[in-house]
């Protein structure tokens, strides 16, 4: 299903149909059956890091695409459209470098962002923890100062790219000042110290391993310390502004395809002598599903705009972060009803859908949580 992308020059349109084009030939022939298995696509992880579309957001000068934000969430869409596994390690890539792009000094960018944007190392993105997940500031892990610089002691939960990335920004505390004693460490997977446990037994993204992080005196340099010490919570905080609308953008992907799927088994399939698309209940229900991605994709733009503006965004992130991943719940569950007992098998990809769906709703902050940022704000009347 062709969709009408809200691109703001030729060239962002050129890198879109580039990503259509990739995303169909590479992703979607493989996505059925990695995700069975549960295999890792790093092959076409660097293949994406060589086209540059891991550091579309990037600033040239280190090897990155320059592009607007919102650029940067359409070719996410496109590929989690195709293969969400494939969307989320972009992603979750570009979250993990973060810190370092914005915060790190000169020297620390020079010497490390081109190799982690370049696409030959993948990244990790380390803050929840077994008992801190909603409440980051509540982590536990430490990071305690030493001649050499400091030694990282603790356990990490919920690790996208656990035990297969090459680097991990970590958050650790560095002092016991709640929000004020938590700071950002860079550390390279080959720290000794660092074990990882077994990958969860997810019931999607099972293409995408999820670990714990174990720290048990793992030495950092430091010069791998981002920013200053206590700084990391507000940190982790802007990043994951920007990385609720990374999960927008790839839930209205995952709803867009389940639509397309639908719509197809809708016009193909025929009961009482006429396509079931042409029977009011169901057509009735494929436009609501498109109405919700729609209104998904819309939004994520807006909030993006404004990020590309160097305007507040946290309010609309959270907006869209909301209501993509509740819409794409909503929109994978209709399209399994649309297939009927078709959509409950593993015959057609909408079941899949549906259970990546759910995490989208947890993941970035859960929902609950985005209810809560935004009820705050408008108590505030910060916008």
């Amino acid at each position: 299903m062709s969709v009408e992308r809200m691109l703001p020059t030729l060239e962002a349109d050129d890198l879109i149909g580039l990503v259509r084009d990739i995303a169909e030939r590479e992703l979607r022939p493989r996505a059925a059956a990695a995700e069975e298995a549960g295999e890792y696509p790093r092959d076409l992880v660097r293949m994406l890091g060589r086209v540059g579309l891991l550091g579309l957001p990037y600033e040239e000068v280190y090897g990155g695409g320059a592009q607007p934000y919102e650029v940067y969430l359409q070719v996410l869409e496109e590929l989690a459209e195709r293969w969400a596994t494939v969307a989320l390690t972009v992603s979750v890539h570009s979250l993990s470098c973060w810190p370092l792009a914005t915060h790190g000094t000169l020297e620390q960018r020079k010497r490390w962002l081109p190799d982690l944007i370049g696409g030959d190392l993948l990244g990790a993105y380390c803050l929840s923890e077994p008992q801190a997940g909603s409440d980051a500031a509540a982590i536990t892990t430490r990071a305690a100062r030493d001649a050499d610089g400091y030694v990282l002691t603790g356990t990490k939960a919920w690790i996208t790219h656990g035990g297969i990335a090459d680097f991990y920004t970590v958050f650790a505390r560095t002092s016991d000042n709640g929000s004020h004693g938590i700071s950002c460490f860079l550390v390279p997977a080959d720290t000794p110290g660092l074990s990882y446990g077994a990958p969860e037994k997810k019931m999607g993204l099972t293409g995408s391993p999820t670990t714990i992080l174990n720290l048990d005196g793992a030495r950092v340099p430091l010069e791998r310390r981002i920013g200053r010490e206590g700084d990391g919570f507000g940190m982790a905080l802007e990043a994951l502004n920007s990385g609720r609308l990374g999960i927008a953008a790839i839930a209205t992907g995952l709803g867009q395809a389940a639509l397309a799927a639908a719509v197809e088994y809708a016009r193909e399939r025929e009961q009482f002598g006429k396509p079931i698309i042409d029977h009011q209940g169901l057509g009735f229900l494929l436009a609501d599903m498109a109405a919700a991605v729609e209104s998904a994709r819309a939004l994520y733009i807006v909030a993006a705009r404004r990020r590309d503006a160097a305007q507040p965004f946290r309010h609309q992130a959270s907006v869209a972060k909301l209501v993509a991943t509740d819409n794409a719940m909503r929109v994978t569950t209709d399209a399994v009803q649309v297939l009927g007992g078709a959509g409950y098998t593993r015959d057609h990809p909408v079941e899949r859908y549906f259970r990546e769906a759910k995490v989208m709703q947890i993941f970035e902050g859960t929902n609950q949580i985005q209810r809560l940022v935004i009820s705050r704000m408008l108590r505030s009347g910060e916008r």
